[in-house]
């Protein structure tokens, strides 16, 4: 004969009632019958083998056994909402610690961005924004110093895992008030004999627009160099030339400096997306923040069309 187990309903009504002081009570708690708890007391008496409570009409008083075992009983709840709460902390990712890279105007606007959206929902979760030079940023993913990194792809990147979020182009930015800006779109025959100002020589996009005005056979007179989107914004305000950027940081740099932005054809085409470390297994958190940093990313930049920078609203 198979002997009885305790179920945990039999708890739940056991503990319904002497919580509540009556088996009406315990059965509107429990969202039930009046018939159905007695008949969980009843199970559970049989389990137990003693009298939980002494009956008296309609009345249910504790036996000292009953109440014996109601203590017990209290003390596996305390320990069912500890399990709880340790369960929200995991879920919440408490304490959690999140290192994420990216290139300074990334960082200190679309990443800044998503991070505060993230915080909003996980505000327990200590996040850290890293900032360098694109080799930098690439060599703290690989290397598993960060868990991942935004970035914008001119090439292919070997030693990281990219995943593409979205594709846009370069597009060319002029001091306010530039003869060019007078053009709806720009081309390589626009700039001959422009002073121009490029990105540092080995750099995948230095060598990606060099390549497109050698095939255009158009001379430009380079007259600086600069490593960063912002810097050669600043140089281009300055009145020193003209260039070819990313359209984030053209569009950001619009917003702050004296520059104009036009199309530029033929593309040169910008992945922005995100990197993680190449033979790291993504933990749970990651993937939450990766999930987020995509619908931040496609929602702003899909203000990108084109090449053409153009802003909503609510965008940035």
């Amino acid at each position: 004969m198979t002997t009885p187990r305790l179920g945990l309903r039999q708890i739940e009504a056991f503990r319904a009632i002497m919580v509540s002081g009556s088996m009406t009570a315990a059965a509107r708690r429990l969202h039930t019958s009046q018939p159905q708890v007695s008949r969980l007391i009843a199970q559970l008496e049989a389990v137990t083998q003693f009298p939980l409570f002494e009956r008296n009409g309609s009345r249910l008083t504790p036996t000292l056994d009953g109440s014996r075992f109601f203590n017990e009983v209290e003390k596996t709840f305390i320990g069912l909402a500890g399990l709880e709460s340790a369960a929200a902390s995991i879920r919440s990712f408490a304490a959690g610690r999140l290192s994420v890279a990216a290139m300074p105007r990334l960082a200190g606007g679309l990443l800044a961005r998503i991070v505060a959206r993230f915080k909003t929902q996980y505000p327990d979760v200590m996040v850290s924004i890293q900032s360098g030079n694109a080799g930098t940023v690439h060599d703290w993913v690989s290397s598993g110093f960060c868990e991942a990194g935004l970035a914008m792809l001119y090439s292919d990147a070997p030693g990281v895992q990219v995943e593409p979020v979205v594709t846009t182009r370069c597009v060319a930015v002029l001091p306010r008030g530039h003869r060019l800006a007078r053009l709806k779109r720009l081309k390589p025959a626009d700039f001959v004999g422009e002073p121009f100002i490029s990105f540092p020589m080995g750099s995948a996009l230095r060598e990606r627009i060099d390549g497109i005005f050698q095939a255009a056979k158009v001379e430009r007179r380079i007259v600086a160099e600069a490593g960063l989107g912002a810097s050669i914004c600043a140089l281009v305000a300055a009145g020193l030339g003209v260039s070819l950027i990313n359209p984030v940081a053209a569009g950001e740099e619009k917003l702050e400096g004296d520059i104009e932005v036009r199309p530029f054809s033929p593309a040169v085409p910008v992945i922005i997306g995100l990197l993680y470390p190449p033979y790291h297994n993504r933990t749970r958190l990651v993937n939450v923040f990766a999930e987020l940093a995509r619908e931040v990313m496609r929602q702003e930049l899909a203000a990108f069309d084109d090449g053409a920078v153009r802003r909503r609203d609510a965008a940035l």
